[in-house]
């Protein structure tokens, strides 16, 4: 075969670019460390990258942003319980203090302003919220869990109440006051106090504006058929006044609802009935204007807001009788999702603040009560008081005013006894709300330490993949480079070279 001098140029020049090439691709290896510059480099290498790349983004969103915002929702949440908790334990607190039978004046103003100050804030932390979202009142993070101010507006609620709720309870009426000049110059009867027991089962609100139909409803299931029976029962509607002037006379079968208290009163006979059936009773009642420190029923009760007579808002949170649950969730890892928040209904009973109330309103009914005491004993010592027929009054104003005291303070230690039970369970409902949430960051942890590896591992094979070592570079560079200098060289001499040399 024939080599011309042309074939020797042409192809001297294509190994002098091809040499130029490698020195090129070596120089941008070098510049940016990486293997490749452009899918079609190597279409093997490129296709991997995509993939590690993906897979790592994902993780870096996992735990980068996911699990540090599932840890802060969850910090948040245990901060708000555990100082929920030492509330309760306060009240626990009290309750036995109430409940020793031999306090002094001085012991009950102590308690009355221990439990005031509670009140104001018993649920001011279930307002508790992470980066503007409320982190206990379930989908609704935009609203919080209590009226910050008080507030008129109107609900209609729904509220499904437990027939082992319905207790005993003793109600004073006929109360005796401190008697005026005038009541001794007129010796006007002081009051009889006088003491009924009754069965009542409460709302969770008082001052309520009325019964929706001035009837409830109650359903249990028939041992005989074994079917769901629902009945219904008429209720009169009464006030606190209308029940002291009938002096509590509530037949057995029969029951009124105190709107001012927000109580259903009923006889022994159908309270036994109820709880016998294990009833859900069902109630339909509307409550305009609520105070401060409220919880929102939207949060706990099936309702509507009517405020806005011409646009209300309904809230569902119930379906078939069962609570709605209504998990936030985060993503925290491939397939793996945790339930970051807990709902106010599991650990903010709305019988807590009832039961504060309650509490606080005895202590304060015994302070009066032996202030009433005090007051006509020091009366006695008076001289404007000091004839026969004014001491006689006096005394026997003081012997009905000590009569509602002894019945003042045995309703104190009996509902302080009673509530050393009931705070036990609002405190054992809270530890478990603690416990899970300490669960739920034990599994974050472990998730958090799994995706770390996890980037660590991705990492060092995107970078396996990817990039390439700056020694291995400088090397073939070096190579590269020699090569082409002598292609160079060698074309030189070659161009040198013309048919004079051969003559």
């Amino acid at each position: 075969m024939r080599v011309t001098n042309n074939m020797i140029m042409s192809n001297t020049k294509i190994n002098i670019n091809g040499n130029k090439t490698n020195v090129n691709t070596l120089n941008n290896q070098m510049t940016s460390q990486k293997k490749i510059s452009r899918p079609s480099d190597d279409p093997v290498i490129a296709i991997r990258a995509l993939r590690l790349r993906s897979s790592l983004s994902q993780i870096n969103q996992y735990y980068e942003k996911n699990i540090p915002d599932a840890e802060a929702w969850l910090d948040v949440t245990e901060t708000s319980l555990t100082n929920m908790k030492k509330l309760l334990t306060t009240i626990h607190t009290q309750c036995d203090a109430g409940a020793n039978g031999t306090l002094t004046e001085e012991n009950r103003k102590t308690i009355l302003k221990q439990l005031q100050s509670l009140s104001d804030q018993i649920y001011s932390e279930g307002d508790a919220d992470y980066a503007g979202r409320t982190v206990f009142t379930g989908y609704k993070t935009n609203s919080t869990l209590t009226f910050q101010a008080d507030s008129k507006e109107a609900y209609n609620i729904s509220e499904y109440l437990s027939a082992d709720k319905i207790e005993e309870y003793n109600y004073s009426y006929g109360n005796v006051k401190t008697p005026t000049a005038a009541d001794v110059a007129a010796k006007t009867a002081p009051g009889t106090p006088e003491n009924t027991t009754l069965h009542r089962l409460r709302l969770s609100y008082d001052n309520i504006t009325d019964i929706t139909g001035g009837k409830i409803s109650y359903s249990y299931k028939d041992t005989a058929t074994g079917q769901m029976t629902t009945k219904e029962l008429n209720v009169t509607t009464v006030t606190t006044s209308d029940l002291e002037a009938s002096s509590y006379a509530i037949a057995d079968n029969d029951i009124v609802f105190n709107k001012d208290t927000g109580e259903f009163l009923m006889g022994k006979t159908l309270a036994s009935n109820l709880k016998s059936f294990g009833a859900t009773v069902s109630v339909n009642y509307d409550k305009t204007g609520f105070s401060k420190g409220e919880l929102r029923p939207e949060n706990y009760f099936d309702c509507t807001n009517n405020t806005d007579a011409a646009n209300p808002i309904q809230y569902t949170n119930f379906e078939n009788g069962k609570r709605v649950r209504q998990d936030i969730e985060y993503t925290i890892a491939s397939n793996q999702t945790l339930v970051v928040n807990t709902q106010a209904s599991t650990v903010f009973n709305s019988d807590i603040a009832r039961d504060l109330d309650n509490l606080t309103s005895i202590v304060q009914s015994a302070i009066d009560a032996h202030s009433v005491v005090d007051n006509i004993k020091e009366m006695k010592g008076l001289s404007q008081y000091s004839s026969k027929d004014d001491q006689e009054y006096l005394e026997s104003c003081l012997a009905a005013a000590q009569k509602q005291a002894d019945y003042a303070d045995h309703q104190l230690q009996t509902v302080f006894n009673r509530g050393l039970t009931k705070f036990e369970g609002y405190m054992s409902d809270v530890n478990l709300a603690i416990t899970d949430v300490g669960s739920k960051g034990q599994q974050l942890d472990i998730t958090k330490n799994r995706m770390s590896n996890q980037q660590q591992t991705v990492e060092a094979l995107k970078s396996d993949n990817e990039d390439k070592d700056l020694s291995d570079i400088i090397i073939d560079y070096t190579s590269s480079y020699t090569a082409y200098q002598a292609s160079l060289q060698a074309a030189a001499k070659l161009e040198r070279q013309t048919l004079l040399d051969y003559l």
